[in-house]
């Protein structure tokens, strides 16, 4: 039996951008950012974000995209994750994302359990969530959706090559 409170709940998600961030498209959405990064610093369950100097994640590259973005975070579980997307001025940007983000076929968004106090990195994510586009959600890189509790499966060691990009 796992000890559920070993492990903390890893989300990423990327999205490919329909403009330039310094563009008047995406203005609603940058001016957004610092507001909603400050209520998920403060939400219930929060662990931990990805950021920048900027104290955002928009100047870190993913999949080698200048036109993807990445947001990465930590939350003590599921439950504290969908209670902070869900609400708030989270939800209102997640009902404008059409507005400034390309729609895509394939997953952008990936879960996966790490062990307390692990910091995940943009390469760890990349991994995962090529891994979900593969094999679909197991307990290695899953979906709200399609979730597993902590500790349901070792890691799948995984063998991506250098460069890989993603798929336009």
């Amino acid at each position: 039996m796992t000890d559920a409170a070993a492990f903390e709940l890893a989300q990423v998600n990327i999205a490919r951008l329909k403009a330039p961030l310094d563009s008047a498209q995406l203005k609603d959405f940058v001016d957004s950012l610092d507001p909603v990064n400050a209520d998920a610093d403060a939400a219930d369950g929060f662990v931990w974000r990805l950021q920048d100097d900027g104290g955002d994640a928009t100047e870190i590259a993913v999949f080698g995209d200048e036109w993807l973005i990445i947001n990465m975070s930590v939350w003590r579980d599921a439950d504290a994750l969908t209670a902070f997307m869900y609400r708030g001025r989270h939800r209102e940007m997640l009902a404008r994302r059409r507005e400034w983000f390309e729609r895509v076929q394939e997953a952008m968004v990936t879960l996966w359990w790490v062990p307390a106090g692990h910091r995940p990195t943009v390469a760890e994510a990349e991994a995962r969530l090529l891994h979900l586009r593969t094999n679909g959600p197991t307990p290695y890189a899953f979906t709200l959706r399609a979730a597993f509790p902590p500790g349901a499966a070792e890691p799948v060691a995984l063998d991506v090559p250098d460069g890989l990009g993603c798929p336009a």
